[in-house]
């Protein structure tokens, strides 16, 4: 059991009572979380109100920078390309996540994360004893809607 991954699996049930994608990150520095956030786009109409940039947004004011080098950030999907640029530019140093996204073959994260673009490369780690949970939530979700 992984306490932060547990930690995004609550912020993505909180999200998911609210009719949200259910999606929640957090961010950790030295053992302790200084970001989390779930899905926010339906209840705020905003674009950008993605799990991860709220945590991101949350972590920055905490430490009182936008660098997060020393951080990790545990969300409950794999980053979609935004938040990919937002994690990367926040110099986040390694990404856990629990299910992949299933309509993207690409690797678009991957090679966000990677790009010799930018000055700070991402680690990225699949944490598959949480896939089945945290493709559950999103499916079940879904389900709803179709």
């Amino acid at each position: 059991m992984n306490i932060y991954m547990e930690k995004a699996l609550e912020e993505a049930v909180k999200a998911n009572k609210k009719n949200e994608v259910p999606i929640g990150a957090v961010i950790v520095y030295n053992g302790k979380i200084i970001g989390k956030g779930f899905n926010k786009r339906e209840r705020t109409q905003n674009a950008l109100n993605h799990a991860e940039v709220i945590a991101i947004k949350k972590a920055c004011r905490k430490l009182k920078s936008w660098r997060l080098e020393n951080c990790e950030l545990y969300v409950t999907l794999k980053p979609c390309p935004m938040c990919a640029g937002a994690i990367a530019n926040a110099r986040i140093k390694k990404v856990y996540y629990g299910a992949d996204e299933t309509n993207s073959t690409d690797n678009l994260c991957e090679q966000i994360f990677e790009s010799t673009r930018l000055n700070h490369k991402v680690d990225l780690e699949k944490m598959t004893e949480y896939s089945a949970e945290c493709s559950a939530l999103l499916s079940n979700f879904f389900k709803k809607y179709r």
